[in-house]
C-alpha cells in the first residue's frame, strides 16, 4: 500500500498547556545543582524539599489518576487539582511520606476527578517535621478520558529507549522524539516496553560511520551492566535528565508496561547467566531488583513502589470508544527453546494473565480493544541460533509453541464474537504494519486482525524481521534500515498515533517518523471484521 497523507491534528485549545506562561513551570529545567547520579547536593539539604525529576501521570480514567514525584529527601507528597490554570478551588489530596525505601519517591492517587475535563494539577513537597515547609511546585496537566462517545481519542505509542548504546546526546536535542509527541496533543502515551536499557553501558562518545561522532551525557550507573538495585534505579532516573522527557511526562499521561532491557537482554524466568559481566548470574535474583526500581519510577495502580510484587498487565479504561489491555509477555513465560513443541500451555502469557485476557475481552464493551503487546505476534525474533524469543517459531505450519496459546486466544476472540482488536507492539527497532489474515494462514480458526509496530524513540534501529506464515501475516508497510544498529543521528526513530473518531467510531493508524512525517496510514471502521 501507498503511503498516507498526513491528518489534520486537533486545536491545541484542548490544552491549555501550550498556551501561556503555564509552559515554563511544566517544562521543569533542571537546575544546575542536580547531581546525575541522583544524590542530593549537602547544601540543598538545609533548604526545603525539591522535586527536581519532574513529575509523570498513569493510567488516567474518566475520574481517576496517579501522580509521580521523586523528591530530593524525605517529604509528604501533596496534589492540587484544578479546573482552571489559576487553581482556585483548588481540590488538596495527599500522597505519600516519601523516603530511601523507595528512593525517594512516591505515587499519589488522585479520585474523583471529572470527566472529559482538562485538569491542571500541581505538586507540593513537604517537610514531613513541618508540613509549612514546602519546596517549589511543579506543574502540569492531562485530560481525563470521556463518558460521552462523541468525545474522540488520540494517543501515542512507542517503546525502546536508550539502546544499544545511543543516549542522551544534547547535540543531537536530546530525546527530542519526546518534544514531537507532545506537540501532537495526545490524551496518552502507550509506553511499549524497553524503557530502559539496564544492560546497556554507555560509552561518553561514539564514532558513526560516516565519521561524525555521537556523545552521550554519561552517569555511574549507565558505565556497566545493572545488577544491584541502586543500579537499576540510576537506570530509569538516567532518563530523567531529558528535558524533553521531563516536559513530556508533565502533561501527557502514560501508560506503561515492560519487556526484556529493563532486566537483561532477552530473559526469561529462572534462567542462569552465561555472561562474564555478570557476578549475579540469576535472572530471577536481577528481574527482582529491576521491577522494584520499575514500581519506583512509574506511576502504574497494580505495582506498589518500592516492592517487587504485583503485576504490569491491566485494563486501563478510556471511554466508550477504548480499552487498553496491557500485556506482560516477559513474567510468566516459558524459556527460549526451539520454540516447537506440540504441547504447551504456559506459553508467552502464562495460563493465568491468558485467562485473565479473554475474560476481560469478553467483559469488554468499548468499541476499540487495543491490546498493548511487548513483542510482536508473526515477526520471527531468535535469541541466538536455535531459539526464539517472541512468538514466531520460523515454521510456517500449524501452531507450536508458544502459538499455540495465540491461536487459543484468537480463537476465542473469533467464537465469542469480540469486534475491534488491534495489536499494538514494538521491541524490533523499525516500525511496519502487519495484516493477519486466516486465508493465507496455516491455522485459520480465527478472525483477520491487524498488528502495527513503532519504535525506537531513542535505540539503534534494526533491518525488519522475517515473517512467521502460521497466522497468516501480510507485511503491508514496512520501513527499517539496512544494516544494524543505525543511530538516532540517522534517522530511523518512530512513533504510532491512534485518532478515534468520536462521531463515526474509525479508528486511524498512522506510522510517524521523528519530525512527525507520515509513512502509513490506516483507517479501520468499527465492528467490521476483515478489514
Amino acid at each position: 500500500m501507498g503511503q498516507g497523507s498526513q491528518g489534520s491534528g486537533r486545536g491545541v485549545g484542548r490544552r491549555s498547556l501550550l498556551r501561556g506562561g503555564a509552559v515554563a513551570s511544566a517544562g521543569l529545567v533542571l537546575p544546575s545543582s542536580l547531581s546525575l547520579t541522583g544524590a542530593a547536593p549537602a547544601q540543598a539539604l538545609s533548604g526545603r524539599p525539591e522535586a527536581r525529576w519532574g513529575v509523570q501521570v498513569g493510567d488516567v480514567t474518566a475520574s481517576s489518576g496517579l501522580v509521580w514525584v521523586r523528591s530530593d529527601r524525605p517529604a509528604q507528597v501533596i496534589v492540587e487539582t484544578s479546573a482552571t490554570e489559576s487553581f482556585r478551588n483548588a481540590q488538596r489530596q495527599y500522597g505519600p511520606v516519601v523516603g530511601p525505601g523507595t528512593d525517594f519517591t512516591g505515587t499519589a492517587p488522585l479520585r474523583g476527578l471529572p470527566p472529559g475535563e482538562q485538569i491542571h494539577y500541581r505538586v507540593l513537597l513537604a517537610d514531613p517535621d513541618d508540613p509549612r515547609r514546602t519546596g517549589e511546585p511543579v506543574y502540569g496537566t492531562f485530560r481525563t478520558a470521556p463518558v460521552r462517545r462523541r468525545e474522540g481519542v488520540r494517543f501515542v505509542w512507542s517503546g525502546d529507549l536508550a539502546g544499544q548504546g545511543w543516549g542522551i546526546n544534547p547535540e543531537h536535542g536530546g530525546y527530542r522524539i519526546f518534544e514531537e509527541m507532545r506537540r501532537r496533543n495526545p490524551d496518552f502515551f502507550l509506553f511499549s516496553g524497553d524503557t530502559v536499557y539496564a544492560d546497556g553501558p554507555l560509552t561518553g562518545s561514539v564514532t558513526l560511520p560516516d565519521g561524525r561522532v555521537w556523545r552521550n551525557v554519561t552517569t555511574e550507573e549507565k558505565a556497566k551492566v545493572a545488577q544491584t538495585l541502586a543500579e537499576y534505579r540510576g537506570n530509569f532516573r538516567y532518563n530523567l535528565l531529558d528535558e524533553n522527557l521531563r516536559r513530556f511526562n508533565a502533561q501527557v499521561p502514560s501508560i506503561v508496561q515492560w519487556d526484556d532491557h529493563e532486566v537483561v537482554n532477552n530473559w526469561y524466568p529462572g534462567e542462569i547467566l552465561d555472561d562474564a559481566r555478570y557476578t549475579e548470574k540469576s535472572v530471577d535474583v536481577l528481574a527482582g531488583r529491576a521491577r522494584q526500581a520499575f514500581s519506583e519510577y512509574f506511576p502504574i495502580p497494580t505495582l506498589r513502589p518500592g516492592r517487587t510484587e504485583g503485576r504490569v498487565h491491566r485494563v486501563v479504561r478510556h471511554g466508550p470508544l477504548l480499552d487498553v489491555f496491557v500485556l506482560d509477555m516477559r513474567t510468566y513465560r516459558n524459556r527460549n527453546s526451539p520454540n516447537r513443541q506440540p504441547e504447551d500451555t504456559q506459553g508467552i502469557l502464562g495460563r493465568e494473565q491468558l485467562e485473565w485476557l479473554k475474560r476481560e475481552l469478553g467483559r469488554s464493551r468499548a468499541a476499540w480493544k487495543v491490546i498493548a503487546s511487548d513483542m510482536p505476534l508473526g515477526l520471527v525474533v531468535p535469541d541466538g541460533a536455535t531459539d526464539f524469543e517472541a512468538v514466531a517459531n520460523a515454521d510456517p505450519g500449524g501452531p507450536l509453541g508458544r502459538e499455540l496459546q495465540i491461536a487459543e486466544l484468537l480463537r476465542y476472540i473469533k467464537h465469542s464474537r469480540i469486534t475491534g482488536t488491534v495489536w499494538l507492539t514494538a521491541d524490533v527497532h523499525y516500525t511496519s504494519a502487519q495484516h493477519y489474515d486466516p486465508s493465507r494462514a496455516a491455522f485459520t480458526d480465527f478472525a483477520p486482525f491487524w498488528e502495527f509496530v513503532s519504535g525506537p524513540l531513542n535505540a539503534g534501529s534494526f533491518p525488519a524481521n522475517a515473517l512467521d506464515g502460521t497466522f497468516g501475516p501480510d507485511r503491508v508497510f514496512v520501513k527499517a534500515p539496512a544494516r544494524a544498529n543505525v543511530s538516532p543521528a540517522e534517522g530511523y526513530q518512530f512513533y504510532g498515533e491512534v485518532d478515534i473518531d468520536g462521531h463515526n467510531g474509525e479508528l486511524t493508524v498512522r506510522l510517524r517518523e521523528d519530525g512527525g512525517a507520515v509513512l502509513f496510514t490506516k483507517v479501520l471502521e468499527p465492528g467490521r471484521v476483515g478489514q
